[in-house]
């Protein structure tokens, strides 16, 4: 049995719903908190008793799952690694808001096993954290990551956004010098995507966003600057120290296997997607959703890219028994010769300036 599988699990709770966020997530109270709490160590021990599988990764997100505080944290994740059989080095993430995370008890979800946080900072910019939402300020960031390595969790990830409305790269390379200040071992660095439904995406006409050009300026810049300071990128949007690369996001982009427990979260088991809706009741009542056969070669050749490794070619024949397609390769070899993708005798990879038009490529080619 392949032992690099994830467990996903979603908290749908937030104090506000930050203007440009689509992810699922709702107000709570304390007693819906442990409502939920409750409902969540029902459904893992139910999908801990179906699959009886090895874990690579357990990662708990959001909505904010640092809301929740310390006890039912703990909570959660010893029912997870009492149901599943996570491995001797598993990778244990929680994410974690600033204005809460400073201060909690570290120490305590050190001692039940938890080895990385992921701090929502966005920005170190005063102007910038309020143009998007953003109850915290950059000292409650610094103070959530002092206080995490305090209490022996070093293993810490923050996230920067690029393309934020009035953003310029002098304040984006503030901002990762933020990041390296607090001493952190991850940067998750994104362009931030106008999405369906948000505040922001009903008020685009308001919004001073950076241009096409000013955008792919900044994410060229944050790559260059991030490898200078040690950070090296390994995906899209993912930067770390060397040996610091998240275990439970490369199951993902390597087409692993993983579960999601949680209202909106998706699942890959088996070779089969599926996932449960934005609905809490419908979660409650294990109303499942089916997303159809997935790991097929498209999806492989899709994820795979994403990585900085890129697709390995001896990997793909020994999971589809047969050669990289040589149509495919010729198609490649058109992007290469444009600066966009580079190939080698092992594997095809995207160039910082391919990875911006991604997924134009990858429409293209599959």
């Amino acid at each position: 049995m392949n032992k690099n599988f994830g467990v996903y699990i979603h908290i749908p709770f937030c104090k506000s719903k930050c203007p440009y966020c689509d992810f699922y997530s709702s107000r709570g109270s304390e007693a819906d908190f442990d409502d939920y709490t409750n409902l969540l160590v029902d459904k893992i021990a139910m999908w801990g008793n179906k699959l009886k599988r090895n874990v690579s990764g357990i990662y708990i997100g959001g909505g904010t799952p640092s809301l929740l505080g310390e006890k039912r944290l703990c909570k959660i994740i010893e029912a997870t690694q009492n149901c599943f059989l996570p491995n001797d080095d598993c990778e244990i993430t929680v994410e974690v808001n600033p204005e809460s995370g400073k201060k909690m008890d570290f120490a305590m979800l050190k001692n039940y096993g938890i080895n990385r946080i992921s701090v929502g900072l966005q920005s170190s910019n005063k102007k910038e954290l309020a143009t998007l939402g953003r109850l915290h300020s950059a000292d409650a960031a610094r103070k959530t990551c002092e206080n995490a390595i305090k209490g022996g969790i070093d293993n810490i990830s923050l996230d920067l956004m690029m393309g934020i409305p009035h953003q310029s790269i002098d304040t984006l390379k503030k901002s990762i010098e933020f990041c390296r200040d607090c001493n952190v071992k991850h940067i998750s660095s994104y362009i931030l995507k106008i999405e369906e439904g948000t505040w922001f995406y009903n008020h685009q006409n308001k919004l001073v966003l950076p241009d096409d050009d000013l955008q792919a300026g900044m994410y060229l810049f944050a790559v260059d600057y991030l490898s200078k300071l040690g950070y090296k990128q390994y995906e899209i949007s993912n930067f770390a120290v060397p040996g610091f690369e998240s275990r439970h996001n490369i199951n993902y982009w390597k087409c692993g296997e993983y579960i999601g427990i949680g209202p909106s979260a998706y699942s890959f088991v088996n070779c089969v997607r599926f996932h449960y809706s934005r609905n809490l009741s419908d979660f409650q009542n294990d109303d499942i959703i089916s997303d159809g056969v997935g790991g097929d070669e498209e999806e492989f050749i899709m994820l795979s890219l994403r990585l900085t490794s890129g697709l390995n070619f001896s990997e793909y024949k020994k999971r589809y028994n047969r050669d990289f397609p040589s149509d495919l390769l010729k198609k490649i070899n058109l992007y290469v010769k444009n600066g966009f993708m580079e190939i080698s005798d092992d594997s095809i990879r995207f160039t910082p300036k391919g990875y911006l038009v991604s997924n134009t490529i990858l429409s293209e080619l599959i």
